[in-house]
Protein backbone atom coordinates (compact mmCIF):
# COMPACT_ATOMS: atom_id res chain seq x y z
CA UNK A 1 0.00 0.00 0.00
CA UNK A 2 2.87 2.41 0.79
CA UNK A 3 5.12 1.42 -2.14
CA UNK A 4 5.11 2.97 -5.58
CA UNK A 5 5.05 0.68 -8.57
CA UNK A 6 6.85 1.16 -11.88
CA UNK A 7 3.74 2.74 -13.43
CA UNK A 8 3.63 5.39 -10.73
CA UNK A 9 7.22 6.39 -11.51
CA UNK A 10 6.48 6.47 -15.27
CA UNK A 11 3.56 8.83 -14.68
CA UNK A 12 5.66 11.06 -12.41
CA UNK A 13 8.42 11.18 -15.05
CA UNK A 14 5.92 12.14 -17.77
CA UNK A 15 4.46 14.92 -15.62
CA UNK A 16 7.96 16.27 -14.93
CA UNK A 17 8.77 16.20 -18.67
CA UNK A 18 5.56 18.05 -19.52
CA UNK A 19 6.11 20.71 -16.84
CA UNK A 20 9.80 21.42 -17.39
CA UNK A 21 10.44 20.29 -20.95
CA UNK A 22 13.27 18.16 -22.25
CA UNK A 23 15.70 21.07 -22.75
CA UNK A 24 15.42 22.37 -19.19
CA UNK A 25 15.97 18.89 -17.73
CA UNK A 26 19.05 18.24 -19.88
CA UNK A 27 20.44 21.66 -18.92
CA UNK A 28 19.88 20.89 -15.24
CA UNK A 29 21.56 17.50 -15.58
CA UNK A 30 24.54 19.16 -17.32
CA UNK A 31 24.86 21.63 -14.44
CA UNK A 32 24.63 18.74 -12.00
CA UNK A 33 27.44 16.90 -13.84
CA UNK A 34 29.67 19.99 -13.82
CA UNK A 35 29.03 20.37 -10.10
CA UNK A 36 30.12 16.78 -9.46
CA UNK A 37 33.28 17.29 -11.54
CA UNK A 38 34.09 20.45 -9.61
CA UNK A 39 33.52 18.65 -6.32
CA UNK A 40 35.83 15.80 -7.32
CA UNK A 41 38.51 18.25 -8.44
CA UNK A 42 38.25 20.07 -5.11
CA UNK A 43 38.58 16.81 -3.20
CA UNK A 44 41.67 15.87 -5.26
CA UNK A 45 43.26 19.29 -4.60
CA UNK A 46 42.62 18.87 -0.89
CA UNK A 47 44.79 15.73 -0.85
CA UNK A 48 47.81 17.50 -2.37
CA UNK A 49 49.68 19.90 -0.08
CA UNK A 50 49.83 23.52 -1.25
CA UNK A 51 53.19 24.79 -2.51
CA UNK A 52 55.37 26.34 0.17
CA UNK A 53 55.41 30.10 -0.06
CA UNK A 54 57.20 32.58 2.13
CA UNK A 55 55.41 35.77 3.03
CA UNK A 56 56.91 38.94 1.62
CA UNK A 57 59.11 40.85 4.06
CA UNK A 58 57.71 44.15 5.31
CA UNK A 59 58.85 47.20 3.33
CA UNK A 60 61.94 48.96 4.69
CA UNK A 61 61.25 52.52 5.73
CA UNK A 62 64.39 54.65 6.03
CA UNK A 63 64.85 56.28 9.41
CA UNK A 64 64.55 60.02 9.30
CA UNK A 65 67.13 61.94 11.26
CA UNK A 66 67.56 65.59 12.07
CA UNK A 67 71.17 65.55 10.81
CA UNK A 68 72.09 67.15 7.50
CA UNK A 69 72.16 64.84 4.51
CA UNK A 70 75.51 63.43 3.42
CA UNK A 71 77.20 65.31 0.56
CA UNK A 72 76.85 63.80 -2.87
CA UNK A 73 79.87 61.93 -4.19
CA UNK A 74 81.74 63.55 -7.07
CA UNK A 75 82.00 61.42 -10.19
CA UNK A 76 85.38 59.91 -10.97
CA UNK A 77 87.15 61.35 -14.02
CA UNK A 78 86.74 59.29 -17.14
CA UNK A 79 89.67 57.93 -19.19
CA UNK A 80 89.41 60.70 -21.76
CA UNK A 81 89.61 63.39 -19.06
CA UNK A 82 92.69 61.75 -17.54
CA UNK A 83 94.55 61.88 -20.87
CA UNK A 84 94.02 65.60 -21.39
Amino acid sequence: MGGLSLWHWVIVALVVLVLYGRGKISETMGDFGRGIKSFRKGMAEEDTPPPATRPAPPPQIPAQSDAAPAPAATPAPSDTEKQQ
